[in-house]
């Protein structure tokens, strides 16, 4: 006999934060690619990463291309549109759930049409350590 596993449900207020987040970078998207993603869902991912998973996100220029086989552009033009956005979605999410977002990586696939939205938080731990050094080194 298998012992059952149980994972904890998310938190009503991690779920609010998980929405909010969500919500952002869908009016990010919206925003800078002219429509919202299909689908878009967000989830934590242990204790300090945040991955945002976002559906249907190719414009019909991006299709148009991608049925002319033309993909190797579509990546290229999507990748340098998130190294010069970085900023504006790291932000978003530290402003949302308060902490630091030392990395970010972001990638797509045309097929299924998806892109993948990763935040890696400071370990809170770390921040905690941080102060504790300071503290000792003023005494």
């Amino acid at each position: 006999m298998n012992p059952i596993t149980l994972r904890p449900v998310a938190s009503s207020t991690t779920g609010k934060m998980l929405r909010a987040v969500t919500d952002a970078l869908v009016a990010l998207h919206k925003r800078y690619y002219g429509r919202a993603p299909g689908t878009a869902r967000s989830h934590m991912m242990g204790d300090d990463m945040l991955a945002c998973t976002l559906g249907s996100v190719c414009t019909d220029v991006e299709k148009t291309m991608i049925e002319l086989q033309r993909q190797a552009l579509v990546h290229e033009t999507r990748r340098a549109f998130q190294q010069a956005m970085e900023h504006r979605f790291i932000e978003a999410v530290q402003d949302i759930t308060g902490r630091r977002v030392p990395r970010f990586i972001s990638t797509h696939h045309v097929g299924p049409d998806l892109e993948i939205e990763l935040f890696l938080f400071e370990p809170a731990n770390q921040v905690d350590s941080l102060v504790d050094r300071v503290v000792s080194l003023s005494h």
